[in-house]
């Protein structure tokens, strides 16, 4: 296949190791830059180029093919401090308010996955109306730039084989949520994990673990996995609503699951079960009342029958929400009155759904899962990650995230 070089602002840097060629592609942020397109293969997307010294979030976009990349960012500005977060693709997290001082640049560096639909040359993930704009799922990597000052003087993005990739498997309540306010661990955990491990989030609203395997979702993870990566699976809240023949929590659902586990297995990958995180229900003694009925013990006992990593995330997300109360959870979830977002004519009150708050505490809970488990993938969490416990969870408070400009009323499929 022959490679296409564009000399422009945007200048392509070529490395060659023995046969195999790789090219690293380099963006100078303090020199004009186009707007996305198809022809040039990269640029400011999804909103206007960002105004010089601005305070807006913004988008640029990289038409690459699938599979991880690194991506080096020189934060900060000659003329100005700022505070600088950013995300990939659909609202992942990787860097958090990082502050610069005027003058200062910073180097950071994670690893994000990109992805698409297609399978093979004759086969694609059946995808769902609404996943159609999903950033997820469209043949470019997109970053957003966000933050009280967004700052960013340079880009550099490198494809990356070699490193171990976690694959996630799951419903809404992992799914990365592309529009505010809605958010799930998922698309959280990227920022509790260095730069030498990647998140390749496949989980979709409404999905049970049959489903997601009919639409073709694991078919298409499956074609990414090497020996050395990480297949997590939660499922339970869709599949205690499916009824009929051979359905149930010790029958098809845990079915299910071992087609998974075998599947990892058989790729050198390790699998790893996650119960379901509760939903918000509390009875008069401000208990959570359990609703995923004999789901979470179905996979606790596939876990060690077939000796498989367990997290315990439905344990975890009780203790989280009872630690902040009846009321005080409705802050994790998205709980909003009538005209908090453009729209909302309705108050929004969630149960099942986290805001972006919610999900940052339950991807710490499933960072503590990982080492409780004692997986490998304790060596690459990030260097500043603090010991968490949900007993104790973050204040609200102290908690700051720059919202997205893109919001959606509606609920995702699930509940």
């Amino acid at each position: 296949m022959k490679s296409k070089t564009i000399i422009t602002a945007a200048m392509l840097v070529w490395s060659i190791a023995g046969s195999a060629q790789s090219v690293m592609q380099q963006f100078n942020f303090d020199a004009p830059l186009p707007l996305y397109s198809e022809e040039k293969g990269y640029g400011y997307d999804l909103q206007a180029a960002p105004a010089k010294m601005g305070k807006q979030a913004f988008f640029f976009s990289v038409q690459v093919p699938d599979g991880n990349y690194r991506v080096t960012v020189k934060l900060g500005s000659k003329k100005q401090a700022g505070s600088t977060t950013v995300r990939g693709e659909s609202r992942r997290l990787f860097i958090e308010n990082f502050p610069t001082k005027k003058g200062e640049l910073v180097t950071r560096t994670f690893v994000i996955n990109k992805r698409s639909p297609q399978i093979s040359a004759t086969e694609s993930v059946k995808i769902k109306a609404r996943e159609k704009h999903k950033l997820n799922w469209d043949d470019k990597l997109t970053l957003e730039f966000n933050g009280s000052s967004p700052c960013v003087s340079s880009m550099s993005i490198e494809r990356v084989d070699t490193i171990p990739t976690v694959f996630l498997c799951g419903n809404s309540t992992v799914v990365d949520q592309d529009n505010e306010p809605w958010a799930s661990w998922g698309q959280m955990i990227p920022r509790f994990l260095d730069e030498n491990v990647c998140i390749a989030n496949y989980a979709e609203s409404g999905e049970s673990a049959n489903t997601f395997i009919a639409a073709g979702r694991l078919k298409k993870a499956l074609t990414q996995m090497k020996p050395g990566d990480y297949l997590f699976m939660e499922f339970g809240h869709n599949d205690q609503k499916q009824k009929g023949p051979g359905k149930g929590a010790f029958y098809s659902f845990m079915t299910s699951l071992k087609i998974f586990i075998d599947e990892a297995r058989e790729r050198g990958v390790q699998p790893v079960l996650v119960t379901p995180t509760c939903r918000r229900s509390f009875d008069a003694n401000g208990k959570i009342i359990a609703t995923h009925l004999d789901f979470p013990e179905a996979i606790c006992f596939l876990a060690t029958r077939e000796n498989v990593p367990l997290i315990d995330l439905q344990e975890f997300t009780r203790t989280l929400y009872e630690a902040l109360g009846n009321e005080g959870s409705k802050k994790a979830f998205v709980h909003y009155p009538i005209g908090s977002y453009p729209g909302q004519t309705v108050d929004l009150a969630d149960n099942t759904h986290f805001n972006t708050y919610g999900a940052y505490q339950i991807a710490k809970c499933v960072i503590e899962g990982i080492k409780t488990a004692g997986l490998p993938l304790v060596a690459h969490i990030a260097a500043d990650y603090k010991t968490y416990s949900p007993t104790t969870p973050d204040a609200f408070d102290s908690f700051h995230w720059n919202e997205s400009p893109f919001t959606e009323i509606e609920k995702p499929d699930g509940n």
